[in-house]
């Protein structure tokens, strides 16, 4: 299966082994609940989705990579206790605390969760000496005399003897006590990842073209040629600190993540032509309604490699305002839901006109402080689930940027002495307007852009296949279809009835020719 169905199984399977009964017990026992076992090649997202499933499930996560372990790590070490058996005193040998079992408490400790994934990266690696402590681990769920809390699950990953020499074989006693989940790659699974995740568009149009090139890993003469998810993001990660630093990415640079040369001098051309495509296009003036006549000729007449680079640049720019509307609007639902508690506040609170002492000096700063006091919760909340690591980084930049802005909002109260709290929630209303009203002048400007993007791709291409790849790509990415949902577009709607019915009835026209 694909890591995205993987994850998926791997949720369910802690939502199962976590369902308690009404007197707070787990309805499957502990003896029950088997381990996950991710077996795939290196490279394509077992390690990182346990972050996304702990976050997801707002559980605790501890990870280990148990090759850098030896025994005395992962059992504790021995010590001699004194004890009497059958009335005559012995010295003992005893172990300490696994470090493994002990960070697991101190991870309890640290974000006051009580359950959590154990996660055990390289587990049909181990070394001679540990190998008969993972057996025990996997079937016992122990390691040394120390069993792993109640309430936390054990997942763990490894990749098959072809890509590792390191590898050993489980049994079938071990086999038969875990739950193995055989993981391949998938290019359609990590693009929607990519685009999530704000991957370099050189990249993802690169394998949107090449889609073979996404996951290779070849035997050859020379030794192992490979290219991998893994290096395709860090690649994309590293090309854009050059873009920002103005260096540029050689053949050389990509080898360093796509070791495998023949992709990685295809993908260094291809960058240089992106590059190229980039300027030459003024993918800005297209998109403001103002491209360039010959250029409209000179795209329809250039190789498909070229037509569907540009394309692609004129879909990365209209992605891009997707997605900042989308974290807009992110960012205005949590700041409504605070001002939401911030309008129940200030009805709570006494009201200046009672006339007393005691109620004019509680409400002289009541709004502001009000504001203030909603703006520290969020900021402690975020620190204690950023702590826990159940908050990822962009929700966080959320959360701060709705934190802050109630803070300039108390300030502005001050500013302007206004004391009540009902004319301040009536003035942070107000300013809450100018924000709301911002979204909609980047909605409807996108809007128009995407219009203009519709303008240039029937006068370059008409209704061709980079118009199918056009609409296509509006239909699959995440921004763009939460765009659409609320800004109605009505070549969009047109040109997806028309264009994918047709492709859809010449998929089926073909697949009935090969059956007669």
């Amino acid at each position: 299966m694909n890591i995205k169905r993987a994850k998926q199984e791997i949720k369910n399977c802690i939502e199962a082994y976590l369902l308690k009964d009404g007197r707070g017990e787990y309805l499957l026992p502990a003896v029950r609940q088997r381990p996950v076992l991710l077996m795939g090649p290196p490279g394509i997202g077992k390690t990182q989705i346990m972050e996304q499933i702990a976050r997801e499930c707002q559980v605790g996560l501890v990870s280990y990579t148990i090759t850098h372990h030896t025994r005395q790590s992962a059992i504790g070490l021995p010590y001699i206790v004194e004890k009497e058996y059958a009335g005559r005193p012995c010295s003992v040998t005893e172990y300490t605390m696994s470090e493994i079992v002990a960070s697991i408490y101190d991870r309890m400790e640290e974000t006051g969760l009580k359950e959590g994934i154990l996660f055990i990266d390289e587990i049909n690696c181990v070394s001679e000496t540990l190998a008969p402590m993972m057996l025990q681990f996997l079937q016992c769920k122990t390691f040394g005399n120390h069993r792993i809390p109640d309430g936390w699950i054990i997942v763990t990953a490894g990749n098959p003897p072809e890509y590792n020499k390191s590898v050993r074989e489980f049994d079938i006693a071990t086999l038969d006590r875990i739950k193995k989940i055989d993981v391949e790659a998938d290019y359609k699974v990590w693009k929607e990842y990519a685009v999530m995740t704000d991957i370099h568009p050189a990249v993802t149009a690169y394998l949107e073209a090449r889609p073979e090139h996404f996951y290779r890993i070849e035997t050859t003469v020379d030794g192992k040629r490979f290219a991998t998810p893994r290096g395709w993001e860090d690649l994309a990660r590293f090309l854009e600190i050059y873009e920002k630093l103005g260096k540029t990415v050689d053949r050389d640079v990509v080898y360093q993540y796509i070791e495998h040369p023949g992709i990685a001098k295809d993908f260094a051309n291809y960058l240089e032509l992106y590059s190229k495509y980039k300027t030459d296009y003024q993918i800005e003036r297209i998109l403001s309604g103002e491209p360039d006549t010959e250029m409209v000729r000179r795209v329809a007449a250039a190789p498909f490699d070229e037509r569907f680079s540009v394309v692609s640049l004129v879909l990365s720019h209209l992605n891009g305002r997707f997605k900042d509307i989308y974290l807009k609007g992110r960012y205005l639902e949590l700041l409504r839901e605070e001002l939401g508690m911030f309008r129940q506040m200030a009805e709570k609170t006494p009201d200046t006109e009672a006339g007393t002492k005691t109620a004019k000096a509680m409400t002289a700063e009541s709004a502001a402080a009000l504001l203030e006091n909603l703006a520290a919760e969020m900021v402690l909340d975020l620190e204690k689930r950023h702590k826990a690591g159940l908050i990822s980084r962009r929700e966080e930049h959320l959360n701060r940027d709705a934190a802050e802005k109630l803070q300039d909002y108390a300030l502005t109260l001050e500013k302007e002495h206004i004391v009540s709290p009902e004319e301040g929630f009536e003035k942070v209303k107000e300013l809450f307007g100018g924000e709301a009203r911002e979204y909609d002048t980047m909605s409807e400007t996108a809007l128009t852009m995407l219009e203009h993007g519709f303008d240039f791709m029937e006068a370059a291409f008409a209704a061709g296949q980079e118009m199918v790849i056009f609409v296509t790509e509006l239909n699959t990415n995440y921004y763009s279809v939460n765009f659409l949902r609320e800004n109605r577009c009505e070549r969009y709607y047109e040109y997806n009835k028309n264009l994918l019915f047709e492709d859809r009835e010449s998929d089926i026209r073909k697949r009935l020719a090969q059956r007669t």
